[in-house]
């Protein structure tokens, strides 16, 4: 099944005790490329989410953002309790006051206690993580399925765009004969307008003729760029390396239309190319978005 590189997906999962939010998205990349926004609390899982990802997408630049939330921390910022801030100030002014300071208290004297005062939910135990991974995997399944909603869009396209190249290309290898042999036969008259006793030079002229026209016979190109086109066809059925092995087969039969187009001696066959060129380009933009 080939799949586009572009996709969204999120999943959230709701507790007593916490919140889990996952986000994931991803772009076309030459590579798998990995973008992890987590909590502090998932710090020492980040391999393991990478690999969760790396086992289900093979190219892509992918975007994960987690939510946490767990007794009413977010994303492992520590909360505190008003009534503790409160009696740590009582207590500074206090000790100011026996002690008959004539320093402002500050921020930092209060954050001396910060071990009584912020309470610390950010340890997840295993259980806790695997429901969070769960939520991360859903997210990863919904992302590809819009991948893979949008990879049979694409497909759809370029079979579309292909079968229109081979249509071209059928049209060429037939004008592209008729095409030599009228070239071929203008030289001809053109020679016996320049030579006056053209008897003379029968043979040689014909020999040079021959091998002017087999300059721009296009046949060889126009069997070449079919089967590039039928490879393509079956690399579109396939499911290993798609994008890739697309992307190169666009380029063999862009080389294949080049020559055609710079070798050719009709009008009719030049324009099909250019026309071939066109599709090209959009079919390589296309597959620039294949897994």
């Amino acid at each position: 099944m080939i799949e586009s590189m572009t996709g969204y997906g999120s999943s959230s999962l709701l507790s007593n005790r916490f919140t889990i939010e996952a986000e994931i998205k991803s772009i076309n990349s030459r590579f798998l490329d990995i973008s992890l926004r987590l909590p502090r609390s998932l710090n020492d899982k980040e391999i393991e989410i990478r690999n969760l990802i790396k086992q289900n997408i093979n190219r892509g630049k992918v975007t994960l953002n987690i939510f946490l939330k767990k007794d009413g921390v977010e994303n492992g910022i520590p909360s505190y309790d008003e009534k503790i801030l409160l009696g740590i100030a009582k207590l500074l002014r206090k000790i100011k006051s026996d002690s008959d300071l004539k320093e402002e208290i500050q921020l930092s004297d209060i954050l001396s206690f910060q071990n009584i005062l912020f309470s610390d939910s950010s340890e997840y135990s295993e259980e806790e993580y695997e429901l969070t991974k769960s939520v991360i995997l859903d997210s990863i399944k919904k992302l590809k399925i819009m991948r893979v909603e949008e990879g049979e869009q694409l497909v759809i396209d370029l079979q579309e765009r292909v079968s229109k190249i081979e249509k071209l290309v059928d049209e060429i290898a037939e004008i592209g004969r008729e095409s030599v042999k009228t070239y071929f036969d203008k030289l001809k008259e053109r020679a016996k307008e320049l030579i006056e006793n053209l008897s003379d030079y029968t043979d040689r002229l014909n020999v040079e003729l021959a091998l002017l026209s087999e300059k721009y016979d296009i046949t060889e190109e126009t069997v070449r760029l079919k089967s590039h086109i039928n490879q393509f066809k079956l690399t579109l059925k396939s499911n290993v390396e798609v994008g890739k092995k697309l992307n190169f087969v666009v380029q063999e039969m862009n080389r294949e239309a080049n020559t055609i187009n710079n070798k050719s001696v009709s009008l009719e066959v030049s324009n099909r190319g250019l026309i071939i060129k066109e599709e090209l380009e959009k079919i390589r933009e296309q597959v620039q978005n294949i897994e």
